[in-house]
C-alpha cells in the first residue's frame, strides 16, 4: 500500500528517466492527472494518455529527452509537502524554483496549478512539488 501517491508518481517518473524508459505507467487519480497535464503544458513530458480499466485507471506518460545529449527534460523532481509535514504557503510566500526557471505545483482551493498561476490569481495553498 502506498501512503503518499504523489511521491510515488514523482518517483516512477524519476526512475523511468534514470533507466531511460520511453513510457512510464502510473495508477491514475484526479490530482495525478492534473499534474500530468501541467507537466505536458510546460514541456517537461512528450505525451500522455489516460487509459480507463475497470479499476483505478492508468496514466501513460511518454518521457522527453534532449535529441543530442539524450539527457532527460526533467532535471529534478522534488516532493515538498508530504503526509507527515504539510507545507502551506500564501501567494507572496511561494518560493520560486531555480530563480523562475522551474515550476512549483500548488494545490489550491481553485484546483491544482503552477506557482506562477497561483501568484497571478493571488491564491495560496499546499506546495506539493518542485520541478526543473
Amino acid at each position: 500500500m502506498v501512503t503518499d501517491p504523489i511521491a510515488d508518481f514523482l518517483t516512477r517518473i524519476r526512475n523511468g528517466q534514470m533507466a531511460r524508459h520511453r513510457i512510464v505507467e502510473i495508477p491514475a487519480s484526479n490530482v495525478k492527472k492534473r499534474i500530468t497535464e501541467i507537466l505536458y503544458d510546460k514541456g517537461y513530458i512528450l505525451k500522455y494518455k489516460f487509459e480507463d480499466d475497470n479499476k483505478q485507471g492508468l496514466i501513460k506518460i511518454a518521457l522527453k529527452y534532449d535529441p543530442q545529449t539524450k539527457e532527460p527534460a526533467i532535471r529534478s523532481l522534488e516532493r515538498v509537502s508530504r503526509p507527515g509535514l504539510r507545507q502551506y504557503a500564501k501567494p507572496s510566500e511561494i518560493r520560486r524554483v531555480q530563480n523562475g526557471l522551474g515550476i512549483a505545483i500548488v494545490s489550491t482551493s481553485k484546483g491544482v496549478m503552477t506557482d506562477k498561476e497561483a501568484r497571478v490569481q493571488n491564491i495560496g495553498g499546499e506546495v506539493m512539488c518542485n520541478i526543473y
